[in-house]
């Protein structure tokens, strides 16, 4: 879960003790993919890349050593995906018919690809049995600044049309 990503230590290799901490990650939302985390090593913010994470342990991130710590201005490659500073907790969740809520967590794989949307209802919703909602990455259509656009999978009476293999269709 997201949980995870936040208030890490960044523990090096080489001096065996904690250098820094991964304040929070840094989402790519054009593929909602976690290019790395916003560090704090002393007074400096720095970027600390998912490539260069050798575990992602219990205690902590394993890296070599501090070295492989960068100042944003350092990755002219990632300047446009740091500069939109995107954050997925508290995010519009919408269908082209109904906003659905927001963004409350979600999940990661081991290639730091966002997985699951876990969407908390808006409150005039909130009193059904199903007050969370999750969203699989093959769901969702578009990714904005203010929103997150998702397939509308409510499917109405009146479009519903159900034909039997091999029967004629009632009339």
């Amino acid at each position: 879960m997201s949980k995870s990503l936040h208030g890490r230590p960044i523990i090096s290799m080489r001096s065996e003790s904690p250098i820094g901490i991964a304040v929070e990650p840094i989402i790519n939302p054009h593929n909602l993919k976690i290019l790395g985390w916003w560090c704090k090593s002393g007074a400096n913010r720095q970027v600390l890349l998912t490539e260069s994470v050798r575990e992602m342990a219990p205690n902590g991130l394993i890296i070599d050593d501090e070295s492989v710590l960068s100042s944003a201005d350092e990755l002219a490659r990632h300047r446009e995906i740091l500069n939109i500073k995107f954050q997925l907790p508290d995010k519009l969740v919408k269908t082209k018919r109904h906003k659905l809520g927001k963004v409350s967590d979600y999940t990661f794989d081991e290639s730091m690809f966002i997985q699951k949307l876990y969407v908390t209802r808006s409150l005039t919703k909130i009193f059904s049995p199903e007050d969370t909602l999750i969203i699989g990455r093959d769901q969702i259509l578009e990714v904005t600044d203010h929103y997150i656009l998702v397939e509308d999978t409510d499917i109405k009476a009146t479009d519903e049309v159900t034909v039997t293999a091999g029967a004629p269709a009632a009339s």
